[in-house]
């Protein structure tokens, strides 16, 4: 069921009426709640219920557990069962026939062929999110970071909670479980909040990233030997465009959802196309994901507690891990890499010049503003840059696409066939509010929140018509979804 459809619209509009109706009783309000997240993700393949609540159970057990134990050693024990349990449903259901297929090559290649016990294995939709979500409650448990929580209910929303069921944001047990234990309340900042991202997210989604989909980056990806260098290139921005607009408009969307149905969820993006490194695009883009990898993988593998070799280790390690969670291939495998390569030479770059630079002799400082701030232009530059070279390795279907991709820059005298006008406004358009004030969007909450209620109805259901009439036939599948 996706967001932006008649269907999810009227699922959305009797779930909004029923659960404002309950909110004196907010235990059935959550029953109510839940009931609609299970028949949300029901919606598109109701077999993988049992394993949504399979996952659920495990985690909210294995929170319990950990809680009322007092043994260091079993405590840890316990938490490490609950994430081999989660990262092997994972692990079977998203790379069963992928490490299937890669050992079947090895071994063709060692010349040992052998009939292997393939089997198709259908991939649940947002089981990465779900199995992370899980994990990071029980962890939170244990570090003390959340407290367990005894409601089996509770856990069971916290997990399915329909607007960031399917493809995020991983949402914190911290942030989330605590609200459940509080009245609901429909403020008029929530409603703010929600009119905007969820408006904010159907243009970028609908609009944005379903245009520049179908007229330019598919024909391009699809075969990259049929075009010249210019479309290739607009292409790769493209593409950079429509998968931010295409997930930041999940997000937004997920985050209007929730609001009006009286939570919060944190941001997920914080205009990521105008990060001056690549550490700085990560914390940036999908936050939600990049902060998980951070305090769930590179903490715990040692982060930069143990010298600066183990730092580089950490990054590499983290960011390969961080590849393959977005897919089963080794087009994404490599993705990673190379962020994790990148970010480890950036940080090695930036510690020797902060040994080596020379001291300014600016007594007033407008040389050393005018260097930085050229500096910064070059960074911003750079790092875009940077990142829509491994969208390429993202984007292709393997490596022999991505490397027809790259051979095709050097075909400048072949006339353009997909980069038009409009396709250019788009890329400039996303672009440009990229480099608008952050807060841009709070601020035209706060503005709208005082509106009368009739008008503010009328403004959330006139912007939606005005997008589904100037955006492209057919709703595309959100990329996400896949993973």
């Amino acid at each position: 069921m996706l967001f932006p459809t008649i269907e999810f619209g009227i699922f959305f509009l009797i779930v909004f009426a029923v659960s404002w109706a309950m909110r004196g009783a907010p235990e059935l309000r959550k029953f109510i709640l839940l009931g609609a997240s299970y028949f949300f993700y029901g919606w598109w393949d109701w077999r993988f219920l049992g394993l949504l609540f399979l996952s659920t159970l495990i985690n909210y057990l294995a929170g319990l557990a950990v809680a009322h134990v007092r043994s260091e050693g079993l405590r840890k024990f316990i938490v490490g069962i609950a994430v081999v349990a989660g990262l092997s449903i994972l692990g079977f259901f998203k790379y069963y026939g992928f490490f299937l297929t890669s050992f079947a090559t090895l071994l063709e290649t060692a010349g040992l062929e052998r009939d292997l016990p393939f089997m198709q294995v259908i991939l649940p939709v947002g089981i990465s999110f779900f199995t992370f979500q899980g994990i990071s409650y029980v962890v939170d448990v244990y570090r003390g970071h959340a407290t367990a929580e005894k409601s089996l209910l509770n856990v069971m929303l916290y997990i399915s909670f329909f607007p960031q069921l399917v493809a995020g944001p991983i949402v914190r047990a911290a942030d989330f479980l605590p609200q459940l234990h509080r009245a609901p309340a429909l403020t008029r900042a929530h409603i703010g909040v929600g009119v905007v991202l969820i408006l904010s997210g159907l243009a970028k989604k609908m609009v944005i990233a379903n245009y520049l989909a179908t007229e330019l980056v598919d024909p391009v990806f699809f075969d990259p030997t049929a075009v010249g260098a210019l479309d290739l290139l607009i292409g790769v921005y493209g593409y950079a465009v429509q998968i931010y607009c295409d997930f930041s408009g999940y997000s937004d969307i997920a985050i209007g959802v929730a609001a009006l149905l009286g939570y919060r969820f944190l941001e997920n993006f914080d205009q990521p196309y105008r990060a001056s490194s690549l550490q700085d695009f990560w914390r940036r883009w999908h936050i939600s994901l990049s902060t998980w990898l951070r305090d769930y993988l590179y903490v715990p593998l040692g982060g930069n507690r143990y010298g600066e070799a183990k730092a580089y280790r950490n990054l590499f390690l983290t960011m390969f891990l961080g590849g393959i969670w977005h897919g089963a291939a080794w087009t994404f495998v490599f993705w990673g890499t190379f962020h994790g390569a990148m970010l480890a030479v950036e940080r090695y770059a930036r510690k020797k010049l902060d040994e080596f630079a020379p001291p300014h002799s600016d007594p007033g400082g407008v040389m050393t503003a005018f260097g930085n701030g050229a500096q910064h232009i070059v960074g911003i530059v750079w790092t875009f840059h940077l990142v829509c070279f491994a969208w390429i390795f993202f984007r292709a279907d393997s490596f022999s696409t991505a490397g027809s991709y790259l051979a095709g820059f050097a075909r400048w005298s072949e006339p353009s066939q997909y980069v038009t006008p409009f396709a250019v406004g788009l890329i400039v358009l996303a672009m440009f509010f990229q480099f608008t004030p952050r807060n841009l969007g709070r601020w035209l909450a706060q503005l709208i929140q005082w509106l009368p209620s009739p008008m503010l109805g009328l403004l959330l259901g006139g912007g939606i018509w005005f997008i589904w009439a100037v955006a492209p036939e057919g709703v595309a599948p959100f990329i996400y979804f896949q993973f």
